[in-house]
């Protein structure tokens, strides 16, 4: 018999793809007992897909510019997705609204990390409002992806403190730190099967989680 092959995890990103090179640590170092079989970007030219080229992972770009509207777009992202066969599909910095129709056909297997201890801050800049709102921590947020936007039901957070001079950009680099222990974390935990989602409702180690799981907290 053949071994099981491992886990296909396809990446989507927009950007610069740092957590897409957590990913690609984990798996390198044998932190995530997966198999990265894509990368791709709704942005071309971006520095993720370097990272991509470097780790000889295939990349590719649709570009959501290219289409006439936010269902076209996603039904070919769906296709281009789907020849890889993924068990798990990671948005890292994907910055696109994703439609209800591609959210159903990736259920239970659609994860995403928000910059934010989700209910709080959903939405775009996070950490702005954060030193605004004057709350004492801050965080990332790991969740199934649902229709409702950075609504799906909560995995795990990474904590952080609010220090006293904390500019939006010293917060973001603080939290964005924890966001790169606690994606491939997660990303494993799926891989080994001990993550689920079941009737909207997140399972770790077969039993329903009552709150998110606490992720360690990296050196600070």
């Amino acid at each position: 018999m053949k071994p099981h092959p491992l886990p296909g995890i396809v990446v989507l990103i927009s950007g610069s793809g740092t957590n897409l090179q957590a990913l690609i640590d984990g798996v390198a170092e044998g932190r995530i007992q997966g198999q990265i079989r894509a990368v791709i970007s709704n942005r071309p030219q971006v520095a993720g897909l370097d990272r991509a080229d470097r780790a000889r992972i295939p990349a590719q770009v649709i570009n959501h510019r290219d289409f006439p509207d936010r269902d076209t777009f996603d039904r070919a992202l769906m296709t281009a997705i789907d020849l890889h066969q993924p068990d798990l599909v990671v948005l890292a910095g994907f910055m696109r609204v994703l439609t209800p129709a591609f959210v159903t056909h990736y259920q239970g297997r659609l994860i995403n990390i928000h910059p934010s201890l989700l209910p709080d801050f959903r939405g775009l800049h996070t950490h702005e409002r954060a030193l605004e709102a004057g709350v004492q921590q801050h965080g990332c947020s790991i969740h199934f992806v649902n229709t409702e936007l950075d609504g799906g039901p909560v995995i795990g957070q990474a904590r952080v403190p609010v220090l006293p001079d904390d500019t939006p950009q010293t917060l973001a680099a603080r939290v964005q730190q924890q966001e790169h222990r606690a994606y491939p974390q997660v990303v494993q935990w799926f891989c080994q099967g001990r993550l689920t989602l079941c009737n909207g409702q997140v399972w770790f180690d077969e039993h329903p989680l009552q709150a998110p799981l606490e992720l360690p907290i990296a050196d600070q």
